[in-house]
C-alpha cells in the first residue's frame, strides 16, 4: 500500500495490504484487537474505505483481490473470509459471533461481567463460526450476514436483507429472514 495514500493510518504490525490496494477513512482500527500474526491479509488492487475492523484477540480475516468496500462494519472473534472481487456496500454489517450469550441467564452473567462492578468475573464463553463470502459476490447496502453462513461464488444480496443461512453459488437473495428468490444470469 503506498502510505500517501492516507499518511495518517497507523496499521497494526499484523496487517498485510497487497500491491495496489488503498484503505481509507478514519478510526479504522480502533476496535482491532487481534494478537495472531497475519490477522488481516487484504489482496491486491482493492479499495477499503471506511470500513469499521473489530477483530478480537484471536480473530483472523481475509480479503481477495479487487474487492470494494464501503462503510461495512465487519465483526470477527474467529475468522471471516471474502474472496476475489467482492463488493460490500454501506451499513452492511457481518459477523461471526452473536457477542452476547442467546441463554437468558447466560445473559445476566455477561452483563454483570461487562459491567464495573465485575471483580474480575469473566464473560460467558460465545461458540463463533466462520463466514465465507465466496469470489463475485455483490452484497448490497443495510444487509446483515450472520455467524456460519457461506455465500457461493457469483450470488447477489439485495440490500437490506439478513442472511442467516447460507445461500448457494450464482443466487439472487433478498428478505429478513433472505431467502434465494432467482439465479444470477452469468
Amino acid at each position: 500500500m503506498d502510505k500517501s495514500q492516507n499518511p495518517s493510518l497507523n496499521l497494526p504490525p499484523n496487517v498485510s495490504i497487497g500491491d495496489g490496494s488503498v484503505i481509507k477513512g478514519d478510526n479504522c482500527f480502533n476496535r482491532f484487537q487481534s494478537e495472531v500474526a497475519n490477522a488481516l491479509s487484504i489482496g491486491k488492487d482493492s479499495l477499503i474505505y471506511q470500513v469499521h475492523f473489530a477483530l478480537g484477540p484471536k480473530a483472523k480475516m481475509t480479503i481477495g483481490d479487487c474487492c470494494y468496500f464501503t462503510s461495512p462494519i465487519l465483526l470477527c472473534e474467529h475468522s471471516i473470509t471474502f474472496g476475489s472481487r467482492v463488493m460490500v456496500g454501506w451499513n452492511t454489517t457481518i459477523t461471526d459471533s452473536d457477542f452476547h450469550p442467546i441463554e437468558p441467564a447466560l445473559r445476566m452473567a455477561d452483563a454483570v461481567a461487562c459491567s464495573p462492578l465485575s471483580d474480575g468475573k469473566p464473560r460467558p464463553q460465545l461458540k463463533p463460526a466462520a463466514v465465507v463470502i465466496e469470489d463475485d459476490v455483490w452484497i448490497g447496502p443495510c444487509v446483515t450476514i450472520l455467524k456460519g453462513v457461506t455465500i457461493g461464488a457469483g450470488s447477489f444480496i439485495e440490500a437490506g436483507s439478513m442472511v442467516s443461512t447460507s445461500i448457494p453459488p450464482m443466487s439472487r437473495v433478498e428478505g429478513n429472514p433472505a431467502s434465494v428468490v432467482g439465479k444470477v444470469s452469468s
